[in-house]
């Protein structure tokens, strides 16, 4: 394919640890390697000082916007309206397609930047903040912000899922021209051969001991309480068993005075994240409001076996019973019966995990910019004539 001028907006992006940055930074990289001029618009980092220029690894350029900390979310800016600063970016370096990852005032300015411009616009369904909403306490909120997002994907030229699940339910719904863009893993960073007896002696568990591994946000929307209870359920059956929890969220400080027994490790990244992956056996994912579930495939690509609720990344890519154990969404009973299998099974939870690792193994990025790139740059859609610049009824 002809080399492009691509250029990604975004609320988050490296140095932020989560999935859609870390998601955005894989597929820039993907298009870079094949000869496109990629550009990055996102907001100033909340931490670090790291400056606007190319993007040291990608050789991606990289601009800051101003931005504000987000509510409970002290961690992530959300960019503010940009509009002026992306015209005149674009006058200089007019771009072949925009990609919006992200609905915030940020990713509006941008959408409707390029409409005047006269660009083809993608725009990415990353996060279900409707269904956030409730453990927000602002579920009143729910039905406005669906309502929004719809609006905001109509009015560009397409959206991009990470499941065929999540495209039947938007298009269900009223969303247009829904497609499925899948999600990839980095199999030689997370890979079984990280696991580190140093990291499970500081863990005080011997070599022989089940370690069952959470990794997340800790927030009311991962269902932490679930994979704790299922832990529980667990230890009655092998009482040695240790939980794990890595990641960080305002929940944090609540769960370890409850818990005393869990082990916290704070947010971890790079290598020592694979070697607390590798280093585990049993990986418990009880969240019900994922659109994929990066940390499922990189549970898989580890080595572990994987108890998770049947939708998104765990539907796509388990099969029950043999690279890992689905329960029914919201189904707690299953759940933690599931993992409770895993622990009186400790010789086939090994060969669920090596026959994860195999399914892992195929499920590359390679494939996932392959298709990236010809949805940005390909000719098989109809552009649509839509706009966004009035808010959508409701929501004014």
């Amino acid at each position: 394919m002809k080399p492009g001028r691509i250029c990604l907006v975004t609320e988050t992006y490296p140095p932020d640890v989560n999935g859609v940055a870390l998601t955005l930074a894989h597929l820039a990289a993907g298009l870079r390697a094949r000869g496109h001029d990629v550009s990055v618009v996102c907001p100033r980092p909340a931490a670090g000082n790291r400056a606007a220029g190319a993007d040291a690894e990608s050789r991606v350029h990289v601009t800051h916007v101003a931005g504000v900390a987000l509510p409970r979310r002290p961690e992530l800016h959300a960019g503010l309206p940009a509009g002026r600063t992306l015209q005149r970016i674009w006058r200089r370096n007019r771009p072949d397609v925009v990609y919006v990852a992200t609905e915030g005032p940020l990713g509006w300015s941008a959408a409707r930047a390029a409409r005047r411009h006269g660009l083809p616009v993608w725009s990415g369904f990353h996060t279900r903040f409707h269904d956030y909403a409730g453990h927000y306490g602002i579920a009143w909120l729910s039905p406005l912000l669906f309502r929004y997002l719809r609006w905001f994907h109509n009015g560009t030229d397409g959206t991009l899922v990470p499941a065929p699940g999540l495209r039947d339910e938007l298009l269900a719904t009223g969303f247009q021209n829904v497609r499925v863009l899948g999600r990839g893993v980095d199999c030689e960073r997370f890979a079984p051969r990280h696991r580190s007896p140093a990291l499970r002696a500081e863990w005080k568990v011997r070599d022989d001991t089940t370690v069952v591994l959470n990794v997340g946000r800790l927030a009311g929307e991962k269902n932490l309480p679930l994979a704790i209870e299922a832990y529980r359920a667990m230890r009655r059956v092998d009482g040695a068993a240790r939980l794990v929890i890595v990641g960080d969220g305002p929940h944090r400080a609540g769960l370890e005075r409850a818990n005393p027994d869990v082990l916290f490790c704070g947010m971890r990244s790079g290598a020592p994240l694979a070697a607390h992956y590798a280093s585990a056996d049993v990986f418990l994912f009880p969240s019900e409001t994922e659109t994929f579930g990066n940390v499922v495939l990189e549970a898989m690509a580890s080595g572990l076996a994987v108890v998770a609720y049947d939708y998104a990344a765990a539907h796509a890519h388990i099969t029950d019973g043999e690279s890992g154990v689905l329960a029914s969404r919201g189904d707690a009973r299953a759940f933690t019966a599931g993992a409770v299998a895993l622990a009186r099974a400790p010789e086939g939870r090994s060969a669920m995990g090596r026959r994860a690792r195999e399914h892992a193994v195929a499920v590359g990025w390679d494939h996932i910019v392959d298709a990236f790139e010809s949805f940005l740059l390909g000719t098989d859609v109809a552009r649509r004539p839509a706009t966004l610049t009035e808010a959508p009824e409701g929501a004014r």
